[in-house]
């Protein structure tokens, strides 16, 4: 299945203005094997550098991970202090303890007022992340994590080689 939407301005996409293919990631701070993920995508984004749009959809599969939509609250609130990928990093750096006291350091060291976490974590942003979580089950997506490379599903094998050669491929 295609990615569903696309990618567009409301995304939260990292990236040089030069970037020749897309990841897109929909993941589940509270999933060890997006944690893994995300050091592979470090690694890609040192590789690849502004070659490499990457962009993050929440996808938090609350029936295993209890903390993760929470998490996800939080991401979209670091968003609109401009935190985002440094509490995106934040939270994968300790997903072992997502638990509110937590999670309100972590906005807190991102430079989040301690009004903008309680926001964040009342709710507010339940609808953006039902959103992305969404778009996600309309793109084929059942669990975490789960690629995209410029719009067509990876199946490969998500290992730094593995993501490297399909990115490889597309932008060739």
């Amino acid at each position: 299945m295609p990615l569903t939407p696309p990618v567009t301005s409301s995304d939260h996409i990292r990236g040089g203005p030069d970037w020749t293919v897309t990841l897109v990631e929909y993941g589940d701070y509270e999933c060890p094997a997006c944690g893994q993920a995300h050091l592979v995508i470090k690694q890609l984004q040192n590789v690849l550098g502004s070659q490499l749009r990457f962009v993050f959809r929440n996808f938090p599969l609350r029936d295993i991970h209890p903390h993760a939509e929470e998490a996800a609250w939080l991401g979209e609130g670091a968003q609109g202090a401009g935190e985002f990928w440094n509490l995106h990093d934040l939270l994968f750096e300790n997903q072992g303890q997502l638990d509110r006291p937590s999670l309100a350091r972590y906005g807190a060291a991102c430079g989040m007022s301690q009004a903008q976490v309680k926001v964040a974590l009342s709710g507010i942003w339940h609808l953006k992340v039902a959103d992305d979580f969404g778009s996600g089950v309309r793109s084929g997506v059942t669990g975490t994590p789960t690629f995209f490379v410029d719009g067509k599903r990876f199946h490969g094998d998500w290992s730094l080689a593995g993501l490297l050669q399909a990115l490889e491929a597309a932008a060739a």
